[in-house]
């Protein structure tokens, strides 16, 4: 008990830690000082929940006045109208609003909105239009390593490592030890409880892996964005969008004969009608299905995000009603508890989109032509497929 209290007294230390980060890296953000009125609070937001080009933690402001940032560069790979250029982010001074001009392998960049531009030739400054869109420069290709890059490289090698000393271990022995005890649980749990019940006991070994994978990226990423280096990459729509990509190639190309034979031209019911259940099943396998997968897990980690800091940011909207002590106060306990919901959504998404990948694995190498298998009292066992026709 005496271990367990430990661990919880330092649970709670490590989330008020990081909610006072955030809190301070809001209260000093910005370039032009602190983030204090409603409309600031809620662009520092949503430029929080974006993807960047460096590590902002926080700023101040100097003896002398000057505006200095904390953080760390990340580089920018860039391909413009002269080729390959490449550089660190710092040369740009965390500016975002296409002031500050870089000049590298004969080209001139700017940075606007958090994307990059190259200034048409002869150009020496951004002209903006009516609409603030830059009208004399235009967008790179940008293989830079963003933040949410950075996380994906982090967490793959992360992953690789664990699981590989995992693997190192059961090769020696028969049960793991250290950080291994806290693998094998989960691992066992995503196979039995996800990938046999959804798939079957035949075919599951084959997509277990992937499953795995997917399961422990997520999950990984959800928590390391409750941190204070402002990760949001499961918030980022290119990232959900390759996870619903996967899943879809491999559902598509793992298909069965019955599975195509159910969808292009369903038995047991009319001719007419099977044109029309065809074209509604192609939309729901190659629309609907991957749609799904990547907007839910992209808008319920963008949306706790967005939650988390806008109570943070009650110390500042609402300092003048409340007073610093009562706003401070008020924001770090809704902070701390909703962070802790966070904690178990973070789990929740990451199986949420695996449990569906395998249901749609699972339909698509279904056989629907079988009898079921009995027990020794004569009754029929459920198998995969009528696991997934309760689900449904």
């Amino acid at each position: 008990m005496k271990e367990v209290s430990k661990m919880i007294r330092t649970l709670v230390l490590l989330c008020t830690l990081c909610i006072s980060l955030q809190g301070f890296a809001i209260s000093e953000g910005g370039d032009q000082g602190a983030v204090d009125t409603k409309d600031e609070v809620d662009a520092y937001i949503q430029h929080h929940i974006k993807d960047a080009h460096d590590f902002h933690l926080f700023s101040y402001t100097g003896d002398n006045g000057e505006r200095k940032h904390v953080g760390f560069p990340l580089p920018v790979i860039l391909w413009s109208s002269n080729g390959l250029a490449t550089f660190m982010s710092s040369e740009f001074h965390h500016d975002d609003a296409g002031k500050v001009i870089v000049e590298k392998g004969g080209s001139k960049f700017v940075k606007l909105h958090s994307k990059i531009y190259e200034l048409n030739a002869g150009a020496s400054e951004v002209q903006f239009d009516d609409h603030h869109h830059a009208e004399n420069a235009a967008k790179v290709l940008d293989f830079s390593i963003t933040k949410s890059v950075f996380g994906v490289l982090l967490v793959g090698l992360l992953m690789l490592w664990a699981f590989s000393s995992l693997a190192k271990q059961y090769a020696s022995k028969k049960i793991p030890t250290g950080f291994g005890r806290v693998l094998e649980p989960l691992v066992i749990y995503v196979r039995d409880e996800i990938a046999k019940p959804n798939i079957g006991e035949k075919k599951y070994r084959q997509f277990t892996g992937y499953l795995l994978t997917v399961f422990f990226f997520i999950w990984i990423l959800n928590l390391l964005g409750l941190t204070p280096f402002g990760f949001n990459v499961t918030g980022q729509l290119a990232v959900t969008a390759a996870l619903a990509i996967f899943t879809l190639v491999i559902y598509t190309f793992s298909g069965n004969k019955d599975y195509w034979m159910h969808m292009l031209w369903m038995p047991g019911v009319p001719f007419l009608i099977r044109p029309i259940l065809a074209i509604i099943e192609l939309a729901g396998a190659f629309v609907i299905k991957p749609f799904s997968l990547l907007v839910r897990l992209f808008a319920n980690i963008s949306a706790g995000h967005i939650v988390v800091m806008s109570l943070i940011a009650i110390m500042f909207t609402l300092k003048k009603s409340l007073g610093v002590v009562g706003a401070t106060g008020l924001s770090l306990v809704l902070s701390f508890f909703i962070t802790l919901i966070e904690v178990l959504v973070a789990f929740l998404q990451a199986y949420i989109f695996t449990m569906l990948s395998a249901l749609f694995i699972g339909m698509a190498v279904a056989e629907h032509d079988h009898d079921h298998e009995q027990d020794a009292k004569g009754h029929e066992v459920p198998d995969a497929e009528d696991v997934r026709g309760d689900f449904i």
